[in-house]
């Protein structure tokens, strides 16, 4: 009976996050900064249009829900993807895990996230030339995090995990005003620190799961005058294969459905919906849809796998801004 009345409750929950974004009649624009932090490059993920809260994938959950990380198979785990995102800019993710003492002590891991924004024009008002600007070359701003991680199962359906970030966003440097006839040169950095906190827990019927993430947890920082805080998300999640219900006809294979919704600082609610089809534990194919988007909705991908070893990629189209591309590499032993 308090299982039930748990997955009741759970359900409750999502239901209402997901009415109250429909209820709201303005839109949450600008309130937070560094949104790059919700740019994700797994490809997995964001096939599933990033759906993945309940789901475990290994290191790569330190990027969505590391609760996702405590039921680590094997003694290590490790990713690295790459986001060919919007503007030729590059989003690379790299994350390991470690598991020591066949998971006596639970498991560490560490993620790093980097953006490379290319070559940007640096100017400076100058009304002593014609055209009202001095040309100071080129700039290369910079944003990256770097965290550590922790997940451990306290029984055999519930898991938690946590994870500290040091996020540093570098934005170049500019000249002001020191005086009459002189000038000094400010660099625009900052460097907040924030916190994942997340849980999953299965039901115990068939492969129904539920998990829970929250995500960029951080204090008020300040930019010069302007204050902000980082992109905090509070995601909830549920997830089950399909085919435990329908039956697998005698071969092996499996049709993961999840569904998230997402409450964001600074933008709309989001109801997020993935499948993943696996056939024989090494071929997948995967499909998300995501609404309150106005150009990537849908996101498809592929999926192989042997051995400990795998690879995936994700495409999604971005429409007037053409496509988005995701590859990653996985090895677990």
């Amino acid at each position: 009976m308090k299982r039930h009345l748990t997955i009741l409750g759970i359900g409750l929950i999502l239901f209402g996050l997901a009415s109250e974004g429909s209820a709201q009649n303005y839109k949450k624009l600008a309130q937070s900064g560094m949104e790059f932090l919700n740019v994700k490059a797994d490809a997995r993920a964001m096939a599933m249009a990033g759906a993945v809260t309940t789901l475990e994938m290994g290191s790569g959950s330190l990027f969505f829900n590391p609760a996702g990380m405590a039921n680590l198979n094997g003694t290590a785990d490790f990713s690295i993807s790459l986001n060919e995102w919007l503007a030729d800019i590059r989003h690379t993710e790299m994350s390991v895990a470690f598991r020591p003492c066949k998971g006596k002590y639970g498991v560490f891991g560490a993620s790093l996230q980097n953006v490379d924004y290319g070559d940007l024009q640096w100017t400076m008002v100058d009304l002593s030339q014609d055209r009202g600007y001095a040309d100071l070359g080129k700039f290369s701003p910079s944003a990256f995090s770097v965290g550590l991680g922790y997940a451990r199962s306290l029984t055999d359906r519930f898991a938690v995990g946590a994870q500290a970030h040091w996020v540093k966003q570098q934005l170049g440097e500019n000249w002001l005003p020191a005086g009459v006839d002189s000038l000094k040169k400010e660099k625009n950095e900052v460097t907040p620190l924030s916190f994942d906190f997340g849980t999953n827990f299965k039901t115990g019927y068939k492969s129904l799961a539920f998990g829970m993430s929250i995500r960029n947890f951080s204090k008020e920082y300040k930019f010069e005058s302007e204050g902000f805080q980082l992109p905090l998300t509070f995601t909830m999640g549920v997830s089950a294969d399909l085919l435990d219900w329908i039956g697998t006809g005698g071969i092996d294979h499996s049709l993961l459905a999840v569904v998230d919704v997402a409450h964001y600082r600074s933008r709309p609610e989001q109801v997020m919906v993935g499948l993943d089809y696996t056939l024989f534990k090494l071929v997948s194919l995967r499909g998300g849809y995501v609404t309150e988007e106005d150009e990537d909705s849908f996101s498809f991908g592929i999926g192989a796998g042997f051995k400990g070893v795998g690879f995936d990629y994700a495409y999604t189209p971005f429409g007037v801004f053409d496509s988005v591309q995701r590859i990653t590499a996985r090895a677990s032993f």
